[in-house]
């Protein structure tokens, strides 16, 4: 519920404009809120010159007023940083900090969300990463297995992954801790759930921003992803909430490898109208 302190509130109706539902009205000369119909996306609060709005709900202490030395990246500064970033598969052996994911998952939690719906959770694996990497590689050879005994058309283009499949689990069943060709030996993982993908995915990409932002180096685990489709065992280990999907892996650890430079990308193919 959101709620307007009327002795702070000078009515000059910035919030009511701002308002995409249109749920806010002024009522002599102050602002009043329909909250029944409210998202509480919080645009009201954070465009208030009088801050005389909060939400009953949520935490305000976690409100920060603007400040454009702290709030401001240079727009040039931030694409080379985009450019700059590579899929990490080497990681050395240190844990990462408590502390770190902890940010990294902030980055997510104040990603938007279609409709404010802020449906995504976090799963981060630690302790038990060795049972889950166990688990998500037979799941692969088992897929790879399926589809080299009944090719079809619309597989072929899975042959070669298939047999990479079936050789990481050669690989990890012989020496697990040389032959990870899953997370890499990576200490950690986040595995994003929502309800929505795209919500998911938009949560996901300010993580991995977070992540490189904080010295640590990250890849998405596409292969995780196929294991744990309709896997019951991967999903009842990780505890999927009902009505969540997994929509992202991200394998996380300190960097082994040192890049030098960016890498050349296709043109963009943009239209325009």
């Amino acid at each position: 519920m959101v709620n307007i302190d009327s002795e702070k509130c000078i009515g000059c109706g910035l919030c009511v404009r701002d308002c995409f539902p249109g749920k806010i009205v002024i009522v002599e000369g102050k602002a009043q809120i329909k909250n029944k119909q409210c998202m509480q996306c919080g645009h009201c609060i954070a465009i208030c010159p009088q801050d005389a709005v909060s939400m009953i709900e949520y935490n305000m202490a976690e409100v920060k007023a603007y400040d454009r030395r702290e709030f401001s990246v240079d727009a040039d500064i931030l694409l080379n940083f985009i450019k700059y970033r590579r899929s990490c598969r080497q990681f050395i052996d240190k844990e990462v900090e408590e502390e770190k994911i902890s940010k990294i998952i902030e980055a997510g939690r104040y990603t938007q969300t279609g409709s404010n719906l802020q449906d995504v959770s976090y799963i981060v694996v630690r302790e038990g990463l060795q049972e889950l990497t166990a688990l998500a590689i037979e799941s692969l050879k088992e897929t790879g297995e399926a589809l080299l005994a009944n090719p079809a058309p619309q597989t072929l283009g899975l042959k070669r992954y298939a047999e990479l499949w079936l050789k990481m689990y050669e690989g990890f069943q012989a020496n697990p801790q040389e032959n990870d060709r899953l997370f890499f030996n990576a200490p950690a993982v986040i595995i994003v759930t929502a309800n929505s993908e795209v919500n998911g995915v938009l949560a996901s990409s300010n993580m991995e921003l977070m992540t490189n932002a904080l010295g640590l180096g990250t890849v998405f685990s596409g292969f995780f992803i196929r294991a744990a489709q309709d896997n019951q065992r991967i999903l009842d280990f990780l505890g999927i909430k009902e009505g969540k999907k997994i929509v992202t892996c991200m394998v996380i650890g300190y960097p082994a490898v040192r890049y030098f430079r960016t890498v050349p990308r296709k043109e963009a193919d943009i239209s325009w109208k």
